[in-house]
């Protein structure tokens, strides 16, 4: 006859869960306060309720894994990637606040997410970024006719 041995708890499994949950519940709250409507069916409030949806039944069946214990080991974290893709995204942020523009913060963060992923041709990775960046805003600029953030380089591609 063998014993079984009783699965603990995951704790941190069930923390993940509250957190799936009250984000899925503050996205439906702000999308229930939206006043807008739509005269052809779907609107604006659509993608939010899906997303809102969509993690609402992630934490549901995240908490169950939790309290059956049947969630995964995890491994040891290894910060490196987390430091080099948050700080891509704050150097994004500050090439956006002090008018650098949006292709050089396209291309930073371009190079620093790829270094987060082993790739180590961190040169290289910014000139693939610069493209990808300016690919990207001839597409919202010139194609849609949308305005994204603008430092000296895409005044000089506007004029």
């Amino acid at each position: 006859m063998t014993t079984r041995t009783p699965r603990r708890i995951d704790k941190a499994g069930l923390l993940i869960a509250l957190v799936l949950l009250a984000l899925a519940g503050l996205i439906w709250q702000d999308m229930s306060s939206l006043q807008l409507s739509s005269v052809y069916g779907l609107g604006p409030k659509a993608m939010p309720m899906v997303v809102s949806v969509g993690l609402a039944i992630l934490g549901v069946g995240n908490a169950i894994s939790a309290l059956q214990g049947g969630l995964p080991e995890r491994e040891s974290l290894d910060w490196k990637p987390i430091v080099l893709i948050i700080g891509g995204l704050a150097i994004l942020i500050a090439c956006v606040k002090f008018n650098v523009g949006f292709i050089p913060a396209t291309a930073v963060l371009f190079a620093c997410t790829a270094a987060a992923f082993g790739r180590r041709a961190f040169i290289t990775d910014l000139v693939i970024g610069f493209a990808a960046g300016l690919i990207i805003y001839l597409l919202f600029a010139k194609l849609l006719t949308l305005s994204l953030p603008m430092g000296p380089l895409e005044r000089l591609i506007g004029a």
